[in-house]
């Protein structure tokens, strides 16, 4: 007998550290950039769940203080496996480097995927963010004495925690849909996240750059989200 298949609408939204110390992360999302809709349909399949319909976001982060412009980049949703090579090209004009301090600006970015136009469609869905980062987080607002901050921005760690937990609130996350995979250190704000917030998967990195982590390892991981 055919066993019964789950179709899913799947958002993904990957924040990524882009100071100097995270040239491997960035190495590893752009060596397997025009692969990973091929690589997570297959290992959802074996799983049978089927995703009709895939898109990524991508948010690179670093410190607004320190690096003007350049702090937070944005691009649209890709749909995938059709805007592929244009995912491709997107992380591929992603430099490593900037960042100042230690601490940088991840929780402007989670706002940001927070926020983000998520679909609708589908009666399976799943919005997932994904962090990458080696550092710890500046507190929110660290970098609002730069010019270039964004207005409307949560005010600090309880506006965005409810961003989180209230759809109308924070945009569009689907209560049911939503997931948050970190990728990210043991660090006070990474932590507080994990332990406050829910449908939060944290997998604690040691190393500069995450250079621990192995491509399955991710997939595995965002699979474990769907």
């Amino acid at each position: 007998m055919e066993k019964y298949q789950l179709t899913y609408h799947v958002d993904m939204v990957f924040c990524i550290d882009a100071t100097g110390s995270m040239r491997h992360a960035l190495e590893l999302v752009k060596h397997n950039a025009l692969n990973l809709y091929k690589d997570v349909t297959f290992a959802m399949e074996k799983k049978h769940k089927v995703i009709s319909r895939m898109r990524i976001r991508v948010i690179a982060f670093r410190d607004y203080v320190a690096d003007g412009e350049q702090a937070m980049l944005a691009s649209d949703f890709f749909v995938l496996p059709e805007q592929s090579q244009l995912f491709y090209e997107c992380v591929s004009d992603i430099t490593a480097q900037g960042g100042g301090d230690v601490p940088e600006d991840g929780l402007e970015a989670l706002a940001y995927a927070i926020r983000s136009d998520w679909t609708r469609e589908g009666v399976k869905k799943r919005h997932i963010v994904v962090v990458w980062s080696d550092a710890p987080t500046h507190p929110l607002g660290h970098g609002k004495i730069a010019p270039w901050y964004p207005e409307g921005m949560a005010r600090d760690f309880e506006e965005l925690s409810l961003w989180w937990e209230d759809e109308q609130l924070g945009g569009a996350m689907d209560e049911n849909a939503k997931r948050l995979l970190m990728f990210a250190p043991d660090a006070p704000e990474w932590s507080r996240i994990s332990q406050r917030w829910a449908q939060v998967i944290h997998v604690q990195t040691v190393s500069e750059g995450l250079s621990e982590l192995d491509y399955q390892q991710v997939v595995d991981a965002v699979c474990n989200t769907i």
